[in-house]
C-alpha cells in the first residue's frame, strides 16, 4: 500500500504510522499508537538492564612476605568465590620495612597465589610495581 493512504487510514483510527524495519525491501510500517510503542520499547530496555551484571574489582591484600602457606590458601579460596562470581580480583602484596628488599620473594609469593587459581584464573595484567612499597597483579576468569 502506499505511503499516503497508509497514512490517511492511520489518521481515521487515529492512530501513527510507525517504520518499524527501514532497512527492509519493501520497508515495514504497522500503524500502533506511537506512545504506547514507546513505553514498551523503554520497558524492555529496563528489564534488560536488570539482568545485565556489572564486572566489580575487588581486592585482597596481603600483608607480608612472610605469609603462611595456609593463610595464602584462605585468601585464593575468596579469590576464587569472587571469580566465580564474574569479578576480577586485584591482589597485592604490602612491604613493609626492611622487606622491600627482597621484592623477588613478594614475586614468588603473589606467583604462588597464582598458582592455586590456575585452573580457572588467568592475567589480566601481569605481576608489577605499583608505587614504592606495593606490587599487585589481576586476575579474570578463563
Amino acid at each position: 500500500m502506499s505511503s499516503k493512504e497508509a497514512n490517511e487510514l492511520a489518521a481515521s483510527k487515529n492512530l501513527d504510522l510507525v517504520e518499524i524495519a527501514p532497512k527492509g525491501k519493501p520497508p515495514v510500517c504497522r500503524i500502533i499508537d506511537y506512545g504506547k510503542f514507546r513505553y514498551e520499547l523503554a520497558k524492555k530496555e529496563k528489564e534488560n538492564k536488570k539482568k545485565q551484571h556489572k564486572v566489580e574489582l575487588k581486592t585482597i591484600r596481603m600483608m607480608s612476605v612472610n605469609i603462611d602457606k595456609h593463610d595464602i590458601e584462605i585468601k585464593s579460596k575468596k579469590a576464587r568465590e569472587f571469580l566465580e562470581e564474574g569479578n576480577k580480583v586485584k591482589v597485592f602484596l604490602q612491604f613493609r620495612g626492611r622487606e622491600i628488599v627482597h621484592r623477588d620473594m613478594g614475586r614468588a609469593l603473589l606467583e604462588s597465589f597464582f598458582g592455586f587459581l590456575e585452573d580457572i584464573a588467568k592475567f589480566d595484567s601481569p605481576i608489577m610495581q605499583e608505587g614504592f612499597r606495593r606490587i599487585s597483579m589481576i586476575l579474570t576468569k578463563k
